[in-house]
């Protein structure tokens, strides 16, 4: 949760598995944007919104999972893009509720205009939004919309 000190939301941005790729992985599904320029993207967006973005990104899901865990006493709300881990990790989402935070999800791709493996995922569910198809601007819209979230709750 934020501090008594000050009213900054803290946003955990949590990338999964190969999205250290982006930018040379199928760039004709995700695009040329590296996830270092998103990454830098969002902590502009962020920041103009009075925000502190911390963001993390590994192919390990155990990795993923600590990340999470420790956002319980350091963030207030995170936004994932789970990746592969969308369609197969109850461990992921177990992480995510337990958390207690909102949630929001995102994805480069329209996952469901692509393989049927794809339309299910363990984390939609738990999440407040997901958003779907847009590019980068799928992050950019889910930090938008996971603010948005937050400040309501807040007022």
């Amino acid at each position: 949760m934020a501090s008594d000190f000050d009213n900054s939301l803290r946003i955990l941005v949590i990338h999964g598995p190969n999205l250290n790729l982006l930018g040379t992985r199928e760039p004709e599904i995700y695009g040329a944007t590296t996830l270092a320029e998103i990454d830098a993207e969002l902590a502009s967006l962020a920041k103009q919104a009075g925000c502190e973005l911390d963001a993390f990104q590994s192919n390990h899901e155990g990795l993923l999972i600590d990340r999470i865990q420790e956002a319980r006493s350091n963030a207030d709300g995170v936004l994932i893009n789970p990746a592969g881990l969308t369609h197969s990790s109850v461990s992921l989402r177990d992480a995510l509720i337990a958390s207690e935070l909102p949630v929001v999800e995102v994805h480069l791709s329209n996952v469901f205009a692509r393989e049927a493996f794809r339309h299910h995922s363990y984390v939609s569910g738990i999440a407040v939004g997901v958003v779907s198809g847009f590019g980068p601007r799928s992050y950019r819209l889910g930090l938008d919309a996971l603010i948005g979230h937050l400040r309501d709750a807040q007022a």
